[in-house]
C-alpha cells in the first residue's frame, strides 16, 4: 500500500521534521553550556585538595541527560523502529475504519 502525497504535504512533513531537530539540537547546546557553567562553578568552589570527582557534582549532568536522550530518541528513532510512513499508514487506517462513522 503506496500513499501518494503531493508537494506540499512532503513540504509541510519535511518542515516538521527539521523543527523537530533543530529543538533537539538547541536543546543539546543550552545543556553543554548550562553543564559547562555548573562545571566550572564547582570547580572554583572546591577547598584545596577536595576532588571533583564527588556524586553531587554529576547529578544534573546525568539527570538532564537522560532527558537530552529521551528527546533525541524521539526525534530520530521513530522512523528506525515504527518505519518510514508508520504514521500516515495509521491514519489511513483508521479512517478507512471508520469512514461511514459521523465524527463527534
Amino acid at each position: 500500500m503506496k500513499i501518494d502525497y503531493n508537494e506540499q504535504d512532503r513540504y509541510d512533513r519535511a518542515v516538521k521534521k527539521v523543527k523537530q531537530i533543530k529543538g533537539f539540537y538547541s536543546h543539546l547546546l543550552v545543556y553543554i553550556v548550562i553543564n559547562l557553567m555548573i562545571f566550572v562553578l564547582n570547580v572554583q568552589d572546591l577547598e584545596p585538595g577536595e576532588s571533583y570527582f564527588q556524586w553531587q557534582n554529576f547529578l544534573t549532568l546525568f539527570f538532564w541527560g537522560i532527558g537530552l536522550l529521551a528527546h533525541g530518541l524521539s526525534v530520530f528513532i521513530p522512523d528506525i523502529i515504527l518505519g518510514k510512513g508508520w504514521e500516515e499508514r495509521k491514519i489511513k487506517e483508521y479512517m478507512d475504519k471508520h469512514k461511514n462513522q459521523q465524527w463527534e
